[in-house]
């Protein structure tokens, strides 16, 4: 395709002769830019993050500069858009004098936040998304409520902004010093004036290089009828699954068809019966859009591997892949949702608990997409998600659990769980919803509903965890819920 750019640090950019397949890590490095690192390319260590250009989440902040894992993006699926590395940080200082530091780069080198310097770039843009952060607090918190905890400085740096960045020698504290030491940006900050304009619109992408396509439509309608032709092209949405296919295991597709920035795939409405999620939202945009009125996808967000991966991954592409072991399904499946399903000759509606049929199957059909998912209302009261893993952040969950449960009157209504983990497919714990509902919430209940959830699925053996201990910590997980719930009388 002729015309396919981006714009990198403020300079247009042609991405041919890049393969369809080359990923924006090492498009970048092969024009020079190696600050952005290979460390792991799964997206687990943040040494390749990059700074884009992306809608705002709110009417007042038309861009923001969002983080991502350059290792996973295909650089085709960046057409139009704009990309700052660690290099574009830094200002140019005029003729015959060095670049000035940005911020972020000062504070770091002071501070002492770098040793070896291999994952240090990645840090720096990281802590640049979160320096950029419109409604980040100012140097001195305001109110007490948003003052500093242990994931918050008293400059409201969000820690969780670096969960997806790992350094081996340095340590944490240095890096966490000079977060929280940064103030607000200057007027004069180029990066903090471009905010104030529009972001990049999507661009329509035909893109061909080295035998293999990448394609972009700029609506709906005709993304549908293209997958009714190319039913075997791989859709992607963030690419944090399929990134990893193409790192790790080589994969190469004749055809991939990205649906990230189409219209009709992004919104989110709020009606008296539902929310509806647009499938290609990122979870940090679902996430600041639901600000907390989804408590039990509030309780997920944190836990959802990283900011780096949630700044690009997707319900949607988290549901299509049908891995047993992802982390929306349980909550999805507690909270009732619904997937609406779409092709060239119209929609259908089909509930989680009936969507997924094996591993990594489902009953989509071939040409079909996701569009969104569906949350009816109202909420039930008492939720919990609890992720087993060998890792707070950043890591695949041994065991996940969901609940979601309305106590009237000292009596349990009604009983949602969820589970993944633990079978071939997410699923619900029916006979332990069973053993809940009707009876009283009380501690002889759930120990007896406890025994039941231990029972539930047919978890396995493997390299994450047994499944005696699986089994083991369905059970606890329901005292767990009782335990922190068990002044609950009534909804």
């Amino acid at each position: 395709m002729v015309g396919a750019w981006i714009t990198v640090n403020g300079e247009e950019t042609p991405i041919s002769p890049a393969p369809s397949h080359t990923t924006t890590l090492d498009f970048l490095r092969d024009r020079g830019l190696t600050g952005t690192k290979e460390g792991c390319a799964e997206g687990e260590c943040g040494a390749c993050s990059v700074l884009v250009a992306r809608p705002g989440v709110g009417a007042d902040r038309p861009t923001d500069w969002v983080a991502v894992n350059a290792c996973l993006v295909p650089v085709a699926a960046l057409n139009g858009q704009e990309v700052i590395t660690s290099e574009g940080l830094a200002t140019d200082g005029g003729p015959g004098e060095p670049p000035t530091l940005h911020p972020v780069q000062e504070e770091m080198a002071v501070r002492g936040g770098s040793q070896c310097g291999y994952c240090t770039p990645g840090f720096i843009c990281s802590m640049a998304a979160e320096y950029y952060r419109p409604d980040r607090c100012g140097h001195v918190c305001s109110d007490a409520a948003d003052g500093p905890d242990a994931e918050h400085g008293p400059n409201g740096f969000d820690l969780h902004a670096l969960s997806g960045n790992l350094c081996r020698c340095t340590g944490y504290r240095p890096i966490r010093d000079a977060a929280f030491a940064l103030g607000t940006p200057s007027d004069e900050d180029p990066l903090a004036r471009r905010r104030e304009q529009a972001p990049p619109l999507p661009v329509a992408t035909e893109y061909v290089e080295g035998g293999h396509t990448f394609l972009r439509k700029g609506t709906l309608a005709d993304t549908l009828r293209l997958l009714r032709e190319r039913p075997d092209a791989v859709v992607i949405a963030g690419s944090t699954d399929w990134g990893v296919e193409v790192n790790i295991r080589s994969r190469r597709a004749d055809c991939v068809i990205a649906v990230d920035r189409l219209p009709e795939l992004r919104e989110l409405i709020v009606t008296s019966g539902h929310i509806e999620i647009g499938a290609a939202l990122t979870l940090t945009e679902i996430e600041r859009r639901l600000d907390g009125s989804v408590p039990l996808l509030a309780e997920v967000f944190p836990q959802f591997a990283s900011r780096l991966i949630r700044n690009g991954a997707t319900l949607g592409g988290n549901l299509g892949t049908g891995s047993p072991i992802g982390d929306s399904p349980p909550a999805l499946l507690a909270l009732e949702a619904s997937v609406v399903l779409a092709d060239s000759e119209g929609e259908r509606e089909v509930p989680l608990a009936d969507y997924f049929t094996g591993y990594r199957q489902s009953v989509r059909r071939p040409g079909e997409l996701i569009r969104a998912v569906r949350v009816p209302l109202p909420l039930s009261p008492v939720v919990a998600f609890h992720k087993i893993a060998k890792r707070r952040f950043d890591d695949i969950s041994s065991v996940a659990v969901a609940f979601a449960l309305d106590v009237e009157d000292g009596v349990i209504r009604k009983a949602r769980i969820g589970l993944g983990g633990v079978a071939a497919t997410p699923i619900r714990a029916l006979d332990t919803e069973a053993a809940l509902e009707g009876r009283p919430w009380s501690t002889e209940t759930v120990e007896a509903a406890a025994a039941v959830l231990r029972a539930e699925g047919t978890p396995m053996d493997d390299h994450r965890a047994s499944a005696e201990y699986r089994a083991a910590m369905l059970g606890q997980s329901l005292l767990k819920l009782y335990a922190q719930n068990t002044e609950v009388v009534s909804s």
